[in-house]
């Protein structure tokens, strides 16, 4: 029987996988970190970012290698709550970019919800957002609305 700290450090190897792969722009190895049926779905920053099932979820990344170039991902924040064959990671981090020539961080929240198929963990699910600039800290909603 696999412990919880195995487990976790397996959850953690797919972040880095995805990382990796987006740093490279390599689609497939992308579509690797992926259930591998049609069953997932992915939300991005953008208004327009929701997408279900693979042929979308491909399209999306396709779309944002070929509008940005990221070179790094620094995480700062990880949390991983495991339950049976199913886990939940919420992460922070920020993604360090060229964008048009620019060099950029942005910083990220994502939630991504996983199973374990066959040994191996991938995910099922994936929430990004950007935390609101329109809120003092500590503040749960804007401070200005209009």
């Amino acid at each position: 029987m696999i412990n919880q700290e195995t487990k976790k450090e397996s959850i953690k190897q797919t972040l880095e996988d995805y990382a990796k792969a987006y740093c490279a722009k390599d689609i497939n190895a992308m579509m690797q970190v992926f259930d591998d049926t049609d069953n997932i779905s992915v939300i991005g920053t953008g208004a327009s970012e929701l997408c279900v099932g693979r042929d979308q979820v491909r399209v999306l990344f396709l779309n944002n290698f070929d509008e940005a170039t990221a070179t790094k991902f620094e995480w700062d924040w990880i949390d991983i709550r495991i339950s049976d064959d199913h886990a939940v990671v919420s992460v922070t981090l920020t993604i360090h970019l060229i964008y048009k020539g620019e060099d950029l961080q942005v910083p990220i929240r994502w939630t991504v919800v996983l199973k374990n198929k066959n040994n191996r963990w991938v995910w099922i699910h994936r929430n990004a957002s950007a935390a609101a600039s329109s809120q003092e800290e500590g503040q749960a909603y804007p401070a200005n609305t209009k």
